[in-house]
């Protein structure tokens, strides 16, 4: 363990983030909004705290070890959301206590879209812009450490993009450096958000709502300027262009840049896990439509559009809502809301279990079924044209477990607070898939749950965005033992 590099990462990390708080003084200076210095007080407290961590170490050059990257990557978004809770804080519009605004500034960098926050419509355009910032600015740490150092620490299956399959995360980067691997997603990052800003400007989103609502669906935020998220709008070319962007933003982003590199879609069609994707998400939307129309819930119209827009939302973690799901048929709605433990690829801005896990657990019930008509056989799993060694698939069904008791414990957890269990077992899922939207008492926002409760469901979220053994790692004695 190296304390002083971590310090010098943390530190240059804090001071990067001080930067992000002063777009939203420019917004409340634009907009006549007098809680400018709300941002400015936590940028100044951000800066010189990043300052009196880097300083002291700044001469210090050591190369990380993989426990020191276990380390900075959990620290990551608790030290960024702990500095993003400030201005919620001292925003007097809001009033949030502390766990609340923790809460709130942890669900914006993770992605995950949970809200304790009411009256959206109400609340201050800076306001409203910094949390849509914050998860842009979590959606693209999110894809860098996902595609660069993920890998490289073995996450939970995710060794097989380093050298088990063919495709972007090959031999682990993109480029021959992180940094510039890192350059590169940002630039198809930016490049996605801007195309997707444009599209909401032009499908009739105003400029601040086109910005704000760009933010979140390329990170995959589900946070919205209003109350009633994207159905807002009432606009079905809003909805088209929201789906089209959720669907590529549920794809890994390597992929991407591949694409745009050989400007070509063959990775898009040769990558098994995108194929599989793509796969899940057409069938799913057929059956949501089509039990939303046989229930004679919605005509062949609606059902098609708000059924296709309800299924995407769910399985790539967006969560945005277009009407009041809790009035479909509960079969329905469960199957919507069950869809966000598989997520989207790895590699992008999505929680849940990850598609590429999932092709591999199924591709190995399929195999153990062979086994039992061929005993003898020698049966190798693939995808693609590449084997998958035992050794990856362990690491799936073992993360695969862990992901299952971790929502039961979170659960259990959660009722030992009060809360029902409609509410515990939705809001555990949600909080843990960076999904957002749960059913009964978080159907709509999360602000009436206790504090314990609020506490859980932050563990929920940090769990489910560092992909649950980067967390546990750091409860085991092996981890601190020289």
């Amino acid at each position: 363990m190296h304390p002083a590099i971590i310090c010098k990462v943390l530190g240059l990390l804090l001071m990067l983030f001080s930067a992000s708080l002063l777009p939203p003084v420019g917004v409340a200076l634009w907009y006549g909004d007098p809680g400018y210095w709300a941002f400015l007080l936590a940028f100044t407290i951000t800066l010189i705290t990043g300052v009196l961590l880097w300083y002291p170490v700044h001469d210090v050059h050591q190369e990380l070890r993989t426990r020191d990257g276990f380390l900075i990557t959990a620290l990551f978004w608790l030290v960024l959301a702990l500095f993003g809770a400030l201005p919620f804080i001292f925003f007097g519009a809001t009033e949030l206590s502390l766990e609340d605004a923790f809460f709130e500034a942890l669900s914006g960098l993770t992605t995950t879209g949970a809200t304790v926050l009411v009256d959206l419509d109400q609340l201050p355009r800076s306001l409203l812009y910094y949390r849509q910032q914050l998860q842009w600015l979590g959606g693209i740490g999110i894809v860098v450490i996902a595609v660069a150092i993920l890998p490289m620490l073995g996450v939970g299956g995710m060794q097989l993009y380093r050298a088990e399959t063919p495709g972007p995360l090959k031999d682990t980067k993109l480029t021959p450096r992180i940094t510039q691997t890192a350059k590169a997603l940002f630039i198809v990052y930016l490049s996605l958000t801007v195309a997707c800003g444009l599209a909401y400007w032009l499908a009739g989103m105003t400029p601040f709502d086109a910005i704000g609502h760009a933010y979140s669906t390329v990170a995959i935020g589900g946070f919205s300027t209003h109350d009633a998220s994207i159905g807002f709008y009432d606009n079905p070319l809003i909805l088209i262009v929201s789906m089209v962007f959720m669907v590529l933003a549920g794809m890994n982003f390597a992929l991407h840049f591949l694409a745009w590199q050989g400007r070509h879609l063959r990775h898009y069609l040769t990558d098994p896990e995108c194929r599989f994707y793509l796969w899940v998400l057409l069938t799913g939307c057929i059956l949501t439509v089509a039990y939303l129309y046989v229930s004679a819930t919605y005509g062949v119209g609606e059902s098609l559009l708000h059924g296709s827009f309800a299924f995407i939302a769910s399985l790539t973690t967006t969560g945005f809502v277009t009407t009041e799901y809790s009035a479909w048929p509960l079969g329905l709605y469960l199957f919507v809301f069950l869809s966000s433990f598989v997520g989207g690829c790895a590699g992008s801005t999505a929680g849940g279990l990850k598609m590429i896990r999932a092709l591999l657990i199924v591709k190995q019930g399929q195999r153990e079924v062979s086994r039992l008509i061929h005993p003898k056989a020698i049966q190798p799993l693939k995808i693609g044209v590449r084997t998958v060694s035992n050794r990856v698939v362990e690491a799936v069904w073992g993360f695969f477990a862990v992901y299952l008791v971790a929502y039961l414990v979170l659960c259990q957890l959660l009722l030992a607070t009060g809360v029902d269990f409609a509410t515990a077992f939705s809001a555990v899922g949600a909080c843990l898939n960076n999904y957002g939207r749960g059913m009964g008492d978080v159907a709509v926002h999360y602000g009436d749950l206790n504090a314990a409760a609020k506490w859980v469901l932050c563990a929920a979220m940090l769990m489910g965005r560092l992909e649950v053994f980067t967390v546990l790692v750091l409860f085991t004695p092996m981890f601190w033992r020289r």
